[in-house]
């Protein structure tokens, strides 16, 4: 279970670092880029101690980062638009959505058979093509 949060953590921090360095190449016009960040790192900060009430938190700072920083949208990782949820389901396409929920389902029936499970390589199983046909 830990593992699954330190992977997000992962890359929420993968983000800031993108964030930050479009703060620093001046891509951003106003002053709130700062304050931005600053409630960023708060949520980086309450995320381990307490993930259920992160969980608003996060959904309104990613989607966010999609309506501010447009430019860096597609270099938000998919995995945390899944992991804060509501909000941030908006920017997913169903196919991408269903493929999310085939991933959670594997992980909680692993949980509960207390099976080792590694998310990134579900993933890469789950995202292969089902006709078939090997390249």
């Amino acid at each position: 279970m830990a593992s699954h949060l330190e992977h997000h953590l992962a890359l929420l921090n993968h983000l800031r670092g993108i964030l930050v360095a479009l703060g620093e190449a001046e891509q951003v016009l106003d002053d709130s880029h700062a304050l931005f960040l600053e409630r960023y790192d708060e949520l980086l900060a309450e995320l381990p101690s307490d993930p259920v009430s992160s969980q608003y938190l996060g959904q309104d700072l990613i989607s966010q980062v999609f309506h501010r920083y447009p430019q860096i949208a597609h270099l938000v990782p998919r995995d945390l638009l899944w992991f804060f949820g509501g909000d941030c389901l908006h920017f997913m396409p169903d196919e991408e959505i269903a493929l999310y929920q085939a991933l959670d389902e594997r992980r909680f029936e692993a949980e509960e058979n207390d099976e080792p499970f590694d998310w990134n390589q579900e993933k890469q199983l789950l995202a292969l093509p089902t006709d078939g046909s090997k390249h």
